[in-house]
């Protein structure tokens, strides 16, 4: 059965979408998937399912739309999609809590860079469905513009190494 990791979009940051994870978890469970777990407060849950990929995502989508009144956007990658975004996290210097990494529902369009404006020096490159940002003087306060990143859902480095750790025990956990 595969691993999923789902990020759900404006949860749970700065008031907007509140969503306890035990809640989360409990949605989860209801639609069937197991070995459900979340991590930290932001929207993140691993969990199993038989489901495919559109099954899983429609089905928690329809879910989260239910209990919030709307859906918060959902973005789901497998274990090994997961290593594979850590493992090729560039800007090998930077300080893992300031290289966010964005994950969007598809791939940005060829011209994703071309409207970027980066004032604080920070550095971009895009990858399949995810878009990796060193923010040096961090993002709290950055000016930095990229309409690309619109419809995704951003975490620090750290935090996809962890989800990634995560999703990688739940994986070997299964043999």
């Amino acid at each position: 059965m595969p691993v999923y990791v789902a990020l759900l979009r404006a949860v749970n940051v700065g008031g907007t979408g509140t969503l306890p994870m035990a809640d989360l978890k409990a949605i989860c469970e209801g639609l069937g998937f197991t070995d459900v777990r979340t991590y930290i407060q932001s929207g993140n849950v691993l969990f199993r399912s038989e489901l495919s990929e559109a099954e899983v995502q429609t089905g928690l989508e329809d879910a989260l739309a239910e209990r919030m009144g709307k859906a918060p956007g959902v973005i789901l990658r497998s274990e090994k999609e997961l290593q594979k975004i850590v493992d090729k996290a560039p800007f090998a210097n930077a300080k893992p809590n300031l290289l966010l990494v964005t994950f969007l529902p598809e791939p940005p369009p060829a011209d994703a860079l071309d409207k970027l404006v980066a004032p604080d020096g920070e550095e971009v490159q895009v990858s399949c469905r995810e878009i990796y940002i060193h923010f040096p003087n961090g993002s709290g306060k950055s000016k930095l513009k990229l309409p690309a990143l619109k419809p995704g859902t951003a975490r620090n480095l750290n935090t996809v190494r962890k989800l990634a750790e995560l999703a990688a025990e739940l994986e070997e956990s299964r043999t």
